[in-house]
């Protein structure tokens, strides 16, 4: 393969692209839990023997395929890539060394070339998932260290010669209120890797490719390059915005300096609150993933995601901050915290870009996590991933009831019906939570929830946007603000921590809307006329 020839180069990139895809896909129908089957909770990509990302799939969260990226590199730490043998497979759910709490498993799996497994390995395949339940408090922020959070799994063999172990899935099962669902994701998980070393092979044979190396390195240049000549097109120097968000006990504070230099943008979070004695604490590799992220999302939005592109967008967090906090900090429920941070990237991008930054948005998903039991006695979990509305963009309205930053599909709520005694009465847009604006603010939505057999069930809820708004941008107005409450007495719910909702009462959600962008008075009339005949102002 010649350096020469940038068509076969770019026809091998975009097989790559193909390839992860279909690993991706694997994953969707082969898992057994609703947050990946429906929702798209996963990431899926190809790595070459060095650790580096060389594509990632389209399905995906960047919360799961930004950290991946640097988890890959963990495991190649403990497992030098020249000791792996064919049929190994690796596993962490490690929160620092994976993508930031322990209901994601991380797979990673070497690829050998089966005509020549003597060479070694020529590529590792990576995947995550988010699994229903690995025991402790359950998917909330009332751990108070990561002990307390459930089933903590180091950097461990999976698999060998092709087999699962079976004492390690035993423990895991034994750690699992649902542990069928969780042994059925570990093994999609598997055969997610497994489909993608079957497609790079068949790839490597048709190109003739003995190595990726060369390949590699003309994937990680080019984009880093193409980032490169973007930001040199910006200004140079540094630039600050911070945020407020609700917390638990306290506001939290999100600070942020943004450098803008020629080898790069480097993002500082220094200033930012102190870590929480709650879950809602933050690793490093996510606070990177969703950072990168947001900067991405602006500047060089069309270059391909590895690490070429990813490694010039630079980010650092005081350790002991919330956006750094160390083992053995409660981190369970860090996407609430996470989910942020494009939003509070994008305040100090919008005074280089202001014609490309949205207004602020619901940002952290409104998961809906129930449980309860049935008549018979039999436990039931139901974790359904929503959210409430998108920032207005500065030449358009708001996405309505979109999950950004995270990527993830509002899941249907006949999926979660047909698992559980739960009954979904209501699901539609909130009218004006929508902010005002030329453009405005994607509006929320209202979700009534009962138990058709009359019985109490419990909601954990970790909800942001029910104190702080989303500012809008350029003159426009705020969000509204979520809340809960019983349908019956009016009595409100708390938007973090669990609660029981009693029997016979149903609870109703009323999800944040996102901020507008503009001044009110320049939004187009007949736009605004068509919004009330809708019932939606």
């Amino acid at each position: 393969m010649s350096a020469k020839n940038p068509i076969r180069h770019q026809v091998m990139w975009n097989r790559l692209i193909a390839i992860v895809e279909e690993q991706a896909q694997v994953l969707v129908r082969a898992s057994f839990s609703t947050s990946t089957r429906e929702a798209g909770d996963l990431s899926a990509g190809v790595f070459d023997r060095r650790g580096r990302m060389l594509a990632q799939s389209v399905t995906g969260t960047p919360g799961h395929v930004n950290s991946m990226a640097a988890s890959v590199l963990h495991f190649l730490d403990e497992f030098p890539i020249d000791e792996m043998t064919p049929g190994d497979v690796f596993l962490t759910n490690d929160p620092w060394k994976g993508t930031g709490h322990l209901y994601d498993f991380v797979v990673v799996t070497p690829v050998f070339h089966p005509a020549r497994p003597a060479d070694g390995v020529v590529a590792l395949f990576a995947c995550t998932s988010h699994v229903v339940d690995v025991g402790g408090v359950g998917f909330s922020m009332e751990g108070r260290e990561v002990f307390h959070e459930g089933l903590y799994l180091p950097l461990l063999k999976l698999g060998s010669g092709g087999d699962i172990d079976p004492t390690l899935m035993k423990i895991i099962r034994a750690n699992s209120r649902s542990p069928d669902m969780v042994d059925g994701d570990v093994h999609s998980l598997v055969a997610c890797n497994e489909r993608g070393a079957l497609r790079l092979v068949q790839m490597m044979d048709e190109f003739e490719l003995e190595q990726l190396d060369e390949l590699a390195d003309h994937i990680t240049d080019r984009s880093e390059e193409a980032m490169l000549r973007l930001i040199a097109e910006l200004p140079h120097g540094t630039w600050h915005n911070s945020m407020t968000i609700d917390g638990v006990d306290q506001p939290i504070e999100l600070v942020c300096a943004m450098t803008v230099g020629p080898t790069g943008i480097d993002v500082d979070f220094t200033g930012t609150s102190p870590q929480s004695t709650w879950g809602i604490n933050v690793p490093l590799a996510y606070t990177i993933a969703y950072t990168s992220f947001g900067v991405r999302c602006i500047v060089g939005p069309d270059v391909p995601n590895n690490t070429g592109s990813l490694g010039v967008v630079r980010v650092t967090a005081p350790e002991g901050s919330i956006l750094n906090a160390p083992h053995p900090a409660p981190v369970q429920v860090r996407h609430i915290v996470g989910q942020m941070l494009p939003d509070t990237v994008f305040g100090a991008l919008a005074q280089i870009l202001p014609e490309r930054v949205p207004a602020e948005g619901t940002s952290a998903l409104w998961n809906i996590l129930l449980g309860g039991a049935w008549a018979d006695g039999e436990r039931y979990i139901v974790m359904s991933f929503h959210s409430g509305g998108a920032g207005a963009r500065p030449y358009a309205d708001g996405l309505s009831a979109t999950a950004f930053p995270s990527g993830v599909r509002n899941m249907p709520v006949e999926i979660n019906e047909a698992i559980s005694p739960i009954v979904f009465w209501r699901k539609e847009l909130r009218p004006g939570s929508g902010g005002a604006g030329r453009y405005r603010g994607g509006h929320g939505q209202i979700v009534e929830i009962g138990n058709r057999e009359g019985r109490s069930f419990t909601i954990s809820a970790t909800y942001e946007r029910t104190v702080n708004p989303a500012r809008g941008r350029a003159g426009g107005g705020a969000g509204a603000v979520g809340r809960l409450r019983l349908a019956g007495s009016g009595e409100p719910v708390k938007p973090l921590g669990r609660s029981e909702i009693p029997a016979g009462e149903r609870l109703v959600m009323e999800f944040p809307g996102g901020g507008g962008f503009g001044d009110p008075a320049e939004r187009d009339p007949a736009t605004a006329a068509a919004e009330e005949r809708a019932g939606l102002t």
